[in-house]
């Protein structure tokens, strides 16, 4: 079996515009066995089919993208609200797991804006076996890369998530701004919120978007507000005079990061 499904308690609807094209109390949760993050699939009695029209074509594959199938598709679909068509919007996976049920794209740009109960969610669903812990602490933290001291702190705030590697969330008076380079580009998590600010490290091959931080967090994680964050997978971290690791990820890869 190459996808494990669950049910779903979470009232989800998705919009274009003014219109819920899915409104489902009961969604199916799925994971791809090669792929960690939770997608939702919904019966049709819970999509508006009516504003579905069966795709003439398959849409241009990237080499990946979060946002496509990890499997082999059935049929594809375009959506049409208010005269407006978007195309690729929905599919149906060939898979006995999947039978029945539809699949809506989560690319940013695609649908407008997707609800779990009145909380506005981008990116991908919440995955309920996932937690996400923002704590305070006065640990000794220094991160470096290349001999260049890049933040130096004993009030780090540590951000613990299931399946990803612990975060320091530091104060920006301890961050090295010399050392950075100001970049455009901004990402979405569904469990943080809009990470709205993020930095090159000057001279680091691989530093693109390598630091970032949110300036309006999710209230779950609010004491990261403002604070600063480095890629442990591309920088030397310190923990209280003890070097530490460098993880491996799915964001060890550069092309896995927001905005590369």
């Amino acid at each position: 079996m190459t996808v494990r499904t669950e049910p779903g308690d979470r009232w989800v609807r998705a919009f274009v515009g003014d219109t819920a094209v899915v409104d489902s109390r009961e969604p199916v949760l799925f994971y791809e066995q090669s792929f960690p993050l939770p997608v939702y699939a919904f019966r049709k009695q819970d999509v508006r089919t009516d504003l579905l029209h069966e795709s003439s074509d398959e849409p241009v594959r990237e080499t990946f993208s979060i946002f496509l199938p990890k499997g082999p598709v059935a049929q594809w679909y375009d959506l049409e609200v208010d005269g407006r068509t978007i195309r690729h919007a929905v599919w149906a996976r060939d898979t006995p797991e999947l039978a029945d049920l539809l699949i809506f794209s989560w690319e940013p740009g695609v649908l407008d804006r997707w609800l779990e109960e009145e909380e506005e969610v981008a990116s991908h669903p919440r995955d309920p076996h996932k937690r996400v812990d923002a704590l305070p602490s006065s640990r000794h933290v220094v991160v470096s890369l290349n001999g260049v001291t890049l933040a130096d702190t004993t009030d780090p705030v540590l951000l613990f998530e299931t399946g990803l590697p612990t975060r320091y969330y530091l104060p920006r008076e301890s961050v090295n701004f010399d050392a950075l380079t100001p970049s455009e580009n901004s990402s979405h998590c569904p469990y943080k919120g809009v990470a709205d600010q993020y930095w090159d490290i000057a001279g680091a091959p691989d530093g693109h978007n390598a630091v970032w931080s949110y300036s309006d967090p999710t209230p779950a994680v609010g004491r990261i507000k403002d604070r600063i964050a480095f890629y442990n997978e591309i920088v030397d971290i310190r923990v209280d005079d003890v070097d530490q690791q460098r993880p491996e990820s799915v964001f060890s890869a550069r092309k896995h990061r927001p905005g590369s």
